[in-house]
């Protein structure tokens, strides 16, 4: 939920913040439904059984997602594609990198 506005910065929507409202809104109440990848009310015994570790993961588990389409292998093509380019384009960028750093006497 939310956009990363930051690497440690997440924006929530108002929709998100209704969806969050709404769902503790319901907790409350008793009337909460688990929904993977976003909510589950676990008991108390449960988390001793993970040795009460509370990262949401043991719990909410992964949402469904969508198939994009994109058969496997042409997908890891292309994915590996664009990665050999951007090792490529991040060597070119080190070395400038190194050479600017060189010129201001600071050798690495």
């Amino acid at each position: 939920m939310g956009t990363m506005v930051t690497r440690r910065l997440r924006e929530m929507t108002e929709k998100d913040i209704a969806k969050i409202t709404k769902t503790f809104s319901a907790f409350e109440k008793g009337k909460m439904k688990d929904e993977a990848g976003f909510c589950a009310a676990v008991s108390t015994i449960a988390i001793a059984k993970q040795d009460y570790i509370l990262t949401p993961g043991r719990y909410v588990g992964l949402a469904e997602q969508e198939d994009d389409g994109e058969p496997f292998e042409e997908k890891m093509t292309r994915l590996t594609t664009e990665l050999s380019a951007m090792f490529k384009q991040s060597h070119t960028l080190e070395k400038e990198i190194k050479k600017q750093l060189g010129k201001i006497g600071y050798e690495i």
